[in-house]
Order: structure tokens, then sequence, then C-alpha cells
């Protein structure tokens, strides 16, 4: 039989309360004492009943994170941190992948209200498919990412502000024929660039839409045209779907000045792109990204990206969630985290 606090008690030759307050951590409990608990624990490989303790104090001490793709780098970072980070407030984590599909979403919003798990932490990339905006009220939620909303609270960066920067980089480099690879499909009969100013008549990741009204900005701030030509839309944000666009947009249009991609993995595979047509980097055009994953410094050359403190970003999630779990009146609220231009040899010139 599965072995209890009793019985490591027993072996421990202490009371179950002092078992409990050494597996529970928030009691102070002698060194010598705590030693002898964590042996017995040990010996009997006593594995604490976590739906036991559910019945007893409300919670599972378990968390959801539901992220659109898990096969993007960006995505196995943020995991990383929420796994590490959550593990210190005691927490476990579940882990989903919701490919941007709303009854995904609603599932795990199922769970919780079924106490499966004590929060959930998600990252829509469209409000307007989002089940936190179409269901009635709503267990503990934290969203991330880049959706516009305050129904429930969130931490993001600023993505407009971001990508203005970035493009105004690229200007400060002698750019004028800045491509943008991630902006949403112009639709047909449309004039093109009012379309892509974060509109929500305009198609696309909320991401994509926020990003490309950055470049924009930036361009009219510098007096430079907006050109839809240069604006390469990409539904798929991974490196093989940006390789593709990228290398059949060379062989239709003149090589731009730079391309500002809307991820560092697009970006490389914009850097496979440009290799595979024989154009230098930086020599011939500049490449830049965004969201500075660690294999951004590796890339050849090393790419220029926007970076953001992203355990600060899961920390403020985490901390969010925990307010909402603790008061679900609690008032919604916005974190947003700062964000820099990251230079490397990519946009050296």
């Amino acid at each position: 039989m599965r072995p209890t606090v009793k019985d490591v008690a027993k072996l421990a030759g202490v009371s179950p309360k002092t078992v409990s307050n050494v597996i529970n951590g928030v009691v102070f409990v002698r060194p010598e004492t705590r030693a002898r608990v964590e042996s017995a624990l040990s010996e009997l490989d006593y594995v604490p009943n976590m739906s036991a303790r559910g019945l007893r104090n409300g919670r599972s001490g378990m968390i959801a994170l539901a992220l659109p793709d898990l096969l993007r780098p960006y995505s196995a970072e943020i995991v990383h941190l929420v796994v590490e980070l959550a593990h210190e407030r005691g927490w476990g984590v579940q882990i989903e992948q919701t490919a941007s599909e709303p009854k995904r979403e609603f599932e795990l919003l199922s769970k919780a209200r079924a106490y499966l798990v004590d929060g959930l932490i998600l990252n829509p990339v469209n409000l307007d498919d989002s089940a936190v905006m179409s269901v009635g009220p709503l267990p503990p939620v934290v969203l991330i990412g880049d959706v516009d909303q305050d129904v429930v609270s969130q931490v993001a960066i600023d993505n407009v502000a971001a990508a203005r920067d970035l493009t105004r980089h690229l200007l400060a480099k002698g750019c004028r024929r800045i491509a943008a690879v991630g902006t949403p499909e112009v639709p047909r009969g449309s004039s093109g660039a009012g379309m892509l100013v974060g509109s929500a008549e305009s198609p696309g990741t909320a991401a994509s839409r926020l990003r490309t009204t950055g470049y924009c900005e930036a361009l009219e701030e510098a007096g430079v045209p907006i050109d839809p030509a240069l604006q390469i839309p990409l539904d798929r944000w991974r490196p093989e779907g940006a390789a593709t666009v990228v290398a059949k947009y060379l062989t239709e249009h003149e090589l731009p000045d730079a391309f500002f991609c809307f991820t560092d993995s697009m970006a490389s595979g914009t850097l496979s792109a440009l290799w595979g047509a024989g154009v230098d980097v930086p020599g011939q055009t500049l490449v830049a990204g965004f969201d500075n994953i660690l294999e951004s410094q590796f890339m050849i050359p090393p790419l220029t990206t926007i970076d953001f403190d992203r355990r600060a970003f899961v920390a403020a999630a985490l901390d969010l969630l925990e307010e909402r779990m603790a008061d679900s009146n609690a008032p919604a609220r916005r974190v947003m985290i700062p964000h820099r231009v990251v230079e490397r040899a990519s946009t050296a010139r």
C-alpha cells in the first residue's frame, strides 16, 4: 500500500504534523528533525497525495500553461522559465498547445472550473478567437503576449514601440527600402498600407498587426513612403515558412536594403534564403529579428534583435496568477516589460 504521513512520522519518530511541516516547507523545523523526516520520506518512497491535499485546501497544486506552438524556440524558453519559477512556488505545471484553436482554450478553462488546475496562463494569438472573451465567469487566468484587452490580467511588451525602435535602427543604418517579414495578409482590393496598421479589419495575428504598426510608424516618422510590396505576409511564423516566402520574394523583387523579421525564427529562415541566393549579409542587405532567442547570437552572422527580460516576464505572469488565485475579484492589471535593441553583426555596416 501507498505509505502515508503517519507511516513516515512513525519511522522518523515525530508527529504527523511535523512531517507535514517538512513536506510543505512553510513552518520552521529544526535541521536534525528535518533530516530524520527526509530520510524516512526517502526510505519509504513517499509521494504526497495531491488529490487529498486538494480536497482539504481547495487547491490541486497544479497550474496550466498553454502556448500556440511548442515547436518554436521562443516557446521552449518560456516553458522552461514557467516550470522553474513555478517549482519555486511549489506548483506543478501542465503544458498544453492550443495550435491557435479556441476549442483547446475552452477545454483548459473547463479543467480550471473543475479544480483540476488552480489557474491558467494563456497565450492567445487573436483576441476575437480567444475563449476568455466568449465564456462566462472565468477561473484564475493570466494572458501573456500581444492581444489588447482589459478583461483579465496580462503581461506583455510594447510591440508597437519595439517594432518602431528596430525599424529606426535600420533607418539609422541608411536603409530606406526595408522589407517586413511576417506582416498580415493584405485583402484583395485594399490599398495596402491602411489595412496594416492594427485595425480591427486587418487579418493576421495580434503580434503581426502591432509590429506592422510600429514598422509603418517609424517609416512615416522618417518620411519614407510605405511600400506594400515590401510587406511579406506569413501565416506560420516558422523558419521554413520564412525561407520559402523570402526565396520566392527574391526571384520577383529587387533586393531590399534590409529585412525586419517579426521573430528570430523567421530571421533564421530569411538568412537561409539569402545564403541560398548568394546574398551577403550584412554586405548587400541587413537582417534583424525579434525576441532574442538563445540561438540568435549563434546565427551566421549573429542576429540583431529585440530583447526583453523573459525571467521578469514569466515572474510577473506568475505573480498576477497568484494574485487572481488568492482573490478572484482582484482587478485586472497589465504589466509591461521593457525592451531594447540588441545590435549584432547582421546589421553592421
